[in-house]
C-alpha cells in the first residue's frame, strides 16, 4: 500500500468516526440494569401526562359552564371509528388510531365535573354483572334481607333503575387522511459531497355529531380538519479515498405525531358538540388557548442576526 493509499484510508476512517459520531448524537437514553444478571436496557424519558394544545380551553370551558351554562348535562359517547380506509401492511396495522372514541371520552372528562359523562364505549362488565345479578349469582360478601324471602339472602337484590340515562351522545368518524398536500425541497452535491432538506404536509379530518338520546334529534354536526408538517435534513459522502468507496449518509427527519394531530381535532370538535348543549360558546376559551400555543412557538424561536437591518427586525427577522 502506497502512502497515497494510507492518507486516504486515514482520511476515510476519520470521515466515518465523524459519521457515527453525530449519529450518536440522536440517541436519547441511557442504559440501566433492573436485575443482577439481566442485560442492561435503554431507559429514556419518564412517563407524563399526554397533554395537547387544547387542555388550556377544556379548563376554561368548564369554568364557563359551571357560572353560566346548562350545569349536569349526562354525555355518553358511541361509535367514532376510522373510516379512512387507510392502511400499511409493511407495518401491519391502520395508519389511524383505532381509539377514536376513547380519545373522545378523555376530551369530555376533562370537562371535570361541569357535565356527567356515563359510559357507553365498554359497558360489557358493568351488563355482565347485571347478568349475575339476575341469576342471584352476585354478592358483596354480606346478607341481605329481600322481600318475600323469609331469611337473609347472600346473594344482591336488584330492583332496577341503577343506570343513569344520557340526554345525548356523540357519534362519528375520522373520516380523511391526505398524503403530501404538497411538499418542498432542495438537494445538491458537488464532488461526492451532499445535503438535503425537505418539508411535508399531510392533513387529518374528523366528522362528528351530538345527539339527543330520547329524541335522535341531531342536535349538532361539526367538521375539523388539521394539517400534519414534517421534515427531513440530511447529509452524505459518496466518493473513492485512494482504492476505496466510502458511501456515508447521516440526517434526521421529524414529523408532528399523527395521532396527536387526531386527539386535537378530536378535542376540538368536542368542545364545539359540547357548547350547543350546555348553552356555552367555547369560542373564547379556544381562542385563548391558541394565543398560549403561539406565545409558546415565539419564546421557542431564535432571536435574529444583529446584523439584520432595522426594517427587517422590525418585521421580526423576515425577509
Amino acid at each position: 500500500m502506497n502512502m497515497l493509499s494510507v492518507r486516504a484510508l486515514k482520511r476515510s476512517c476519520m470521515v466515518m468516526a465523524c459519521a457515527i459520531t453525530l449519529s450518536g448524537c440522536a440517541m436519547t437514553g441511557e442504559t440501566v440494569t433492573r436485575g443482577i444478571g439481566e442485560e442492561p436496557i435503554l431507559s429514556g424519558p419518564p412517563v407524563t401526562r399526554n397533554t395537547t394544545p387544547v387542555d388550556p380551553a377544556f379548563a376554561c370551558f368548564a369554568e364557563q359552564i359551571k357560572r353560566n351554562g346548562r350545569r349536569g348535562v349526562r354525555m355518553a359517547v358511541g361509535e367514532v371509528r376510522d373510516l379512512t380506509g387507510k392502511y400499511i401492511e409493511a407495518e401491519g396495522g391502520s395508519v389511524i388510531t383505532q381509539g377514536g372514541a376513547h380519545m373522545v371520552m378523555s376530551a369530555l372528562g376533562k370537562l371535570d365535573n361541569s357535565i356527567v359523562l356515563v359510559e357507553r364505549v365498554a359497558s360489557d362488565i358493568a351488563e355482565r354483572e347485571l347478568a349475575y345479578m339476575d341469576r342471584r349469582q352476585l354478592g358483596d360478601g354480606g346478607v341481605h334481607e329481600v322481600p318475600g324471602e323469609e331469611d337473609t339472602v347472600p346473594w344482591l337484590p336488584y330492583f332496577g333503575g341503577t343506570i343513569l340515562r344520557s340526554d345525548y351522545f356523540i357519534v362519528g368518524a375520522i373520516t380523511e387522511l391526505n398524503w403530501n398536500l404538497s411538499s418542498s425541497g432542495i438537494e445538491g452535491r458537488i464532488s461526492g459531497f451532499g445535503g438535503r432538506s425537505r418539508n411535508m404536509t399531510m392533513n387529518v379530518a374528523v366528522d362528528l355529531r351530538i345527539v339527543d338520546t330520547k329524541t335522535m334529534e341531531v342536535v349538532g354536526t361539526t367538521s375539523l380538519q388539521k394539517q400534519i408538517t414534517g421534515r427531513e435534513v440530511g447529509a452524505d459522502v459518496y466518493r473513492f479515498l485512494g482504492d476505496y468507496l466510502f458511501d456515508l449518509n447521516t440526517g434526521q427527519r421529524m414529523q408532528e405525531p399523527v395521532q396527536l394531530a387526531v386527539r386535537t381535532t378530536l378535542e376540538l370538535a368536542v368542545l364545539e358538540l359540547a357548547g350547543k348543549v350546555t348553552r356555552s360558546d367555547p369560542a373564547r376559551c379556544v381562542a385563548q388557548a391558541d394565543a398560549l400555543v403561539l406565545q409558546q412557538i415565539n419564546a421557542e424561536q431564535p432571536a435574529p442576526p444583529r446584523w439584520l437591518p432595522r426594517s427587517q427586525l422590525a418585521a421580526g427577522g423576515g425577509a
